[in-house]
């Protein structure tokens, strides 16, 4: 497959791995209701780090990606602000912002997208989408990178959105009249917008489930295809047991080694449902064989068009009348139209479904979240990154006014003519003077004022009104969050650095696992972290510098015995992980009972007292 290749791309290609990890940091004063990290998030800070910090909490759990990121045109003075280790990237830092004349503004692009794109991907579920808005500026770069990083085969539509409801008259040459979305699956096979892409034929469900008596198709649990060996997906290789207790190992047809469709985390929640999709049986040569259900929805519907017409999704104009109606002034300079979003939100995400937007701007992807529901009672979430100071007064001022109402004074506009300017209309102005005046009898009692306007050739005659009015809130909630100090395990040495339980177990167990920490599993009192697809994982640790140079925080034989036989993990089967500062027992002692130390990088039982 052809690379693109950039100035800048060899420092940046493993750069989303050099980000240091920060804990997010709850705000309750700038939050709606009960502050939590599981519910709808905004948070203000540089998104790469933002996206590095949601790594333990959301990896694989973003049903979609929406982005709109800044364009390039040359005039959004945008900087690239990545303190990536080479001197020529330093120098970039220095000769912000990125501007018309930047003759490397393209290659900085990229350079600042590549790691984001990176990590975006590690927080899409394996049925997710992915959804980023462009203009031809650097639209063509983009496609290149979506295809290196998500795959070619994943790549599912090129869209163009029409943004305005007539073309510019005074544009030279050309007038720009769409904006170009790029869509791309986590996964083809398994990407799911809501029934719509993956059309459904009724003969290919033969299968008649005999608990629900629905129609059904089984598909098997192991991947085909180029994309699907062990060496390319580690965390898809693992046993599935059979009922006779036989382990199942998506091994090739030709005995190569392969991968199951999902990690192992997705697999177990899936089968410990009450009316799971997942049928282990045997086939027609005796072998064991694990299959997916896929339940019959009706024929399909009609197929997604790429065009997003601004009928239906919206335009600038309209974006932004809805941030005046919000603030009573125009407070952002290019958002996107409620429509357009709510329309994505709509195709791409479940009713309790969780979309991400690293580059939030206004806020348009929340409050689009926040109509959804509204209209069909979903219960889906937000997590909106943005990085600008704007991001309190801006983004969450907009998302705080929709959610509780706001009081809106404006002016309504009503076009009431638009006429086409030509020669032949200037040869005869009396009938469109005489058209203007009618007009104004017979409407101006509606309004306060009747404007004449001439713009883009065209005569606009437009009715004003003042009003004075209050937009009843959406209801709903988030948690504003901002970054907290990176977590340097070197700094936890002097004590004056010492994250939360939570914080550092997220990242600990990432880290392990590359999976995502569900907090509710988390058990302080026996230091439980949680399950992963290989371990269970526990973290021996206080905020507390005497505790962590006491004994107490060490794994003894006495804790290594108790932490085998804690329910459910002892029923697993799975060995255990278990993070502390030190360890008072053998390891000859830890593998019989299945337990395996990880030192913290650090000796803070040595630090002598001060």
């Amino acid at each position: 497959m052809p690379e693109l290749l950039f100035k800048g791309k060899e420092f940046v290609y493993n750069h989303h791995l050099t980000v240091p990890y920060r804990p997010l940091e709850m705000h309750a004063s700038k939050s709606i209701g009960k502050p939590s990290l599981s519910g709808n998030l905004i948070i203000h800070g540089d998104n790469l780090h933002a996206l590095k910090a949601l790594l333990p909490l959301y990896a694989g759990k973003v049903d979609c990606v929406f982005i709109d990121p800044p364009y390039n045109t040359g005039n959004e003075n945008w900087s690239y602000n990545d303190n990536v280790n080479s001197p020529m990237m330093k120098e970039w830092l220095s000769s912000n912002p990125v501007n018309a004349e930047d003759m490397l503004r393209h290659d900085k692009w990229c350079a600042m997208m590549y790691p984001r794109l990176k990590l975006l991907r590690e927080l899409l579920a394996g049925a997710g989408s992915f959804w980023m808005t462009l203009d031809h500026n650097e639209v063509h770069h983009a496609r290149a990178l979506l295809d290196e990083i998500f795959g070619a085969q994943n790549f599912l539509a090129h869209v163009a959105w029409e943004k305005v409801y007539s073309p510019r008259m005074d544009a030279q040459g050309f007038s720009s009249d769409f904006d170009h979305l790029l869509v791309f699956a986590r996964d083809r096979e398994e990407v799911d917008l809501n029934g719509q892409v993956l059309h459904q034929n009724e003969k290919q469900f033969t299968y008649i489930d005999p608990e629900t008596k629905q129609k059904a198709r089984l598909r098997s649990l192991r991947k085909e295809g180029s994309h699907s060996l062990r060496s390319e997906r580690p965390r898809t290789w693992y046993p599935i047991v059979a009922p006779d207790g036989t382990k199942i190992w998506p091994i090739k047809p030709d005995g190569t080694e392969g991968t199951w469709r999902w990690e192992q985390p997705n697999f177990l929640e899936e089968k410990a449902k009450k009316q799971s999709t997942i049928l282990i049986q045997k086939n027609a040569d005796g072998k064991w064989e694990v299959w997916v259900k896929q339940y019959f929805k009706g024929e399909a519907q009609r197929p997604i068009s790429t065009i997003f017409r601004n009928t239906q999704f919206g335009h600038t104009h309209e974006a932004t009348e809805e941030i005046k109606r919000v603030f009573g002034e125009n407070a952002f300079s290019t958002p996107k139209p409620v429509a357009l979003v709510e329309g994505i939100v709509q195709l791409a995400l479940p009713l309790d479904g969780l979309v991400l937007d690293s580059f939030a701007g206004s806020g348009t992807t929340a409050q689009a979240v926040l109509e959804a529901n509204k209209k069909d009672n979903g219960s889906r979430r937000f997590i909106l990154v943005e990085g600008e100071d704007y991001a309190d007064k801006v983004t969450a001022e907009r998302v705080r006014r929709v959610i509780q109402g706001y009081k809106y004074q404006g002016t309504i506009r009503e076009e009431l003519l638009k006429e086409s300017v030509s020669f032949t209309t200037l040869t005869n102005p009396d009938k469109l003077l005489k058209q203007i005046e009618v007009i104004e009898n017979l409407e101006g009692h509606r309004f306060d004022d009747i404007k004449k306007e001439l713009k883009d050739g065209a005569l606009f005659v437009t009715g004003e009104r003042k009003v004075a009015k209050r937009t009843e809130g959406l209801g709903g909630g988030f948690t504003y969050c901002t970054l907290g100090e990176p977590i340097d395990l070197d700094r936890l040495l002097t004590g004056k650095s010492l994250p939360d339980y939570e914080a550092l177990g997220a990242w600990l167990f990432h880290t392990a696992t590359g999976e995502a920490l569900s907090s509710s599993k988390i058990r302080k009192s026996n230091w439980y972290l949680g399950e992963g697809s290989a371990y269970h994982v526990w973290l021996v640790y206080k905020p507390d510098l005497e505790f962590l140079k006491s004994s107490k925080a060490s794994l003894t034989l006495e804790l290594a015995e108790k932490i085998a036989q804690e329910p459910p993990a002892a029923k697993s089967g799975k060995k255990h992980l278990v993070f502390a500062p030190a360890k008072y027992v053998p390891n000859k002692a830890l593998v019989p009972l299945g337990v395996e130390y990880a030192p913290l990088p650090f000796a803070l039982y040595r630090v002598e007292k001060s």
